[in-house]
Formats: C-alpha cells, structure tokens, sequence
C-alpha cells in the first residue's frame, strides 16, 4: 500500500536537521570500521551521579506512595529545594507554589515554553550561536526567528544596540544563555541591567538559560537574571541538574520567575505530561543540598580538563582563552575550513567527535565545540591523534601524516 499521503505537519520541514542525530550515524559507521573513537560531541558529563543523590534514589523507589502520578506542578518538597537553593546562591526569594516549576529537564521546559507562548508569525529574538532548543522550540511555534549573530570581537555577547527598533517592537520574546553553550561565554552584571532595560523597553518576555550556573571556574560567580531589579517581571531562568550533579540522564530541571509566565507553561505541561517521577524529585532535591565541597571537586574536574586541553591544543597552533565557565571549549576551525568539513575530518583522520559550530546556527560557522567530557588521559590521545594526523591550526598543515 502507497503511504505518500501520510505527510508530517508543516511545522517539521521547518526545522534543521538535528546535528547531534546525524553525528551518531556518523558514530555508528566509524565504530563498524573498527575506530576507537573519542566522543567530544554532546554535553554528556561523565561518571554517575552523586552517591548521596543515588542513595536518595534507592529510598524513594522502595517507597510505595511515590509509584502514582507525581503532582503535575511537582512536589512541594523539591519546589522548596528549588526555591532554597536560589535563595543561598543568589540571595533571591521565589514563592514555591507559584514562581517555581519542575520540568523533565530544560530542554523540554525551554521548547514548550515557545508553544505557550508563541502564536504563529509571532517574532522571537534568538541569538546565534545557541543551544539549538532556543530556536528549534519557536520555529516548532510557527514563531519567526530574528538571529543575533553573535561576534567574538564583541565577547559573543548580544548587541543590543545593533537590533533595529521596528525589529525589537514587533519581538514578543527573546532567548539568551550565560555562560554560553556553545560559545563559552560569560556577561557581566552590566549586561544582565542592559537587556533588561530594553526588554522593559520594548515589553518583550525574557527567556534567560542558566544551565552552567555552577560550573564556574577561577572565583567567577555567574548572575541570575533574576538578580536584576525587574528581571523576575519581565522574565524567567531555566536550570538543570543534567550538568553539575551528572544527571543528563534522569532528566530533572527547573524553570523559575515571573508566575504567570510559569503559569502559562504549567497550563499546557498538564495537557502534555505527568511531571517528573516523584521518586527522581526526592534525589534532586538531595543534589540541590549537596555541600560546596562536591561542587568544588567538580569545578575542578573541569577546570583540571579545560587547562589541560588549552596547553596541549598550543602546541598544535591554537590560542584558546581560558574559559570562566562551561564544560567546552570553543575552537576555531583551521582558516578555510568550514565546520562540519573540518569535524568530519577530525571524525575520520583520528576518530575523535567534535561538533560543528553550524549546528548552533550560522553565527557558529567557523568554530567547533569540544566538550570537556573525559579525563586527561583520553584527553592526551586526543592531542596524539591530532598531531599524528596533521590536525593543526594552521590550514595547510591539515593533511594526513604531516607533523
């Protein structure tokens, strides 16, 4: 039977293809060639979670009363955990029962937010590069996205001045995220005052991504927009407890802030979801009361990494800044590269996985994204296979066996 009339809708042909779907094609067919490949692709920390956070886990299973539907606004114990911890980190007060939502991780959050909010047509700033749920949520909206293009002449922050004013009157929302996935990037205090002034300007809802609010490094402390005088009228924070609390797995996060904007977003998860399993928000409220000690060992896990990374990537051409905060490094692509030419190159030159700075959109032609995903021992082949493959900065050094 001819099934050419079961058509998907519309809204599907309007997205790109998801990079990371397509780098896993590419990873089952080097692994088929035998590769021992090195996967620096996704943001997927490594390691289990926190043996308290497991214990807590174990507990709550073995308790009966969790195995129903879980409140769909979550439960009150996690809301107050929530709702504590911004409390003790950003000396700000949320109303559990109103400005405090759970969410089945934030990408899931940050996509139905575009759907709670975006009516077809509906303009949406959306920097470029971003986390690929910014723009792929409001274009699954019918939304009309307007790229910032993002510049590292200007520290890959927002120029908010550059966005002309018919633009910024029609933007219903804008989305942003610092420190930045994927460009590593942190904004000053100043800038968080900035972008609120002129979303108050132009009554635009902001939409801040606060997923790396932990792992910062070298005494940077990142700001919460809702720090900001006004921030929390005009806004809400997304977090996840994938990052820090190596959680990507169980999918636990957190949207918090202006509570109609978090009702709006509850109002359509009870039409879509149950919420996340009680068990699972009883072990996050334990990750979110873990003391400084553990945060401080996974600070340092990174920063360890990152420090490793940038030294032996010196030797091959590259000058990377230290990054303040993130788990990854933004690498420029060897001039004349582009991209995806040059991840696929380092796919099949030496096995080791790199995502192409394109797939955060086109603000990101030209870089790669190296998660700082495995320990330094890896990290050193990593470096071996770059140079016994010729994978330098410098373009005409790019070829196989020079040194």
């Amino acid at each position: 039977m001819n099934l050419n009339w079961i058509a998907p809708a519309k809204r599907l042909s309007a997205l790109p293809p998801y990079v990371f779907a397509r780098l896993d094609e590419l990873k089952t067919r080097a692994r088929e060639q035998g590769l021992d490949l090195i996967d620096l692709g996704m943001g997927n920390p490594d390691g289990s979670a926190p043996a308290p956070v497991i214990e807590a886990a174990i507990a709550a299973l073995q308790n009966p009363a969790n195995h129903g539907y879980p409140p769909f606004e979550g439960t009150a114990s996690f809301r107050q955990a929530i709702t504590s911890w911004y409390r003790r980190r950003y000396d700000v007060d949320l109303d559990p029962d109103s400005e405090a939502l759970p969410l089945l991780g934030s990408k899931e959050g940050l996509t139905h937010l575009a759907l709670a909010y975006v009516d077809p047509g509906d303009l949406v700033l959306v920097p470029s590069p971003a986390y690929p749920a910014h723009f792929r949520g409001p274009l699954i909206a019918g939304a009309t996205v307007h790229s910032l293009i993002l510049k590292p002449e200007n520290d890959w922050l927002i120029d908010l001045g550059a966005i002309p004013d018919e633009v910024a009157e029609r933007a219903k929302i804008l989305y942003f995220n610092y420190p930045s996935n994927p460009t590593t990037a942190t904004a000053p205090r100043e800038f968080f005052e900035e972008i609120v002034a002129f979303a108050r300007r132009y009554s635009i809802l902001l939409v801040h991504d606060l997923c790396y609010a932990e792992l910062a490094f070298d005494g940077y402390q990142p700001t919460s927009l809702l720090e900001i005088p006004g921030g929390k009228e005009i806004g809400v924070e997304f977090h996840t407890l994938s990052k820090t609390y190596n959680m990507a797995g169980w999918r636990v996060g957190f949207v918090v802030g202006n509570p109609r904007i978090i009702q709006g977003l509850r109002t359509l998860k009870t039409n879509l979801d149950y919420g996340i399993f009680a068990a699972l928000q009883t072990a996050a409220e334990t990750a979110l009361q873990l003391p400084d000690i553990y945060l401080n060992e996974v600070q340092s896990r990174y920063r360890r990494r990152r420090d490793f990374l940038i030294q032996g990537l010196a030797q091959l051409g590259w000058d990377i800044p230290k990054s303040k905060a993130t788990m990854y490094l933004w690498v420029p692509c060897p001039p004349g590269e582009n991209s995806t030419d040059f991840a696929l190159n380092v796919l099949q030159k030496t096995g080791v996985v790199v995502t192409p700075g394109n797939a955060f959109g086109s603000g990101g032609e030209g870089y790669v994204r190296v998660s700082l995903i495995v320990e330094c021992d890896r990290l050193g082949e990593v470096l071996s296979r770059f140079k016994q493959a010729g994978i330098r900065y410098q373009a005409e050094a790019i070829v196989a066996g020079s040194d």
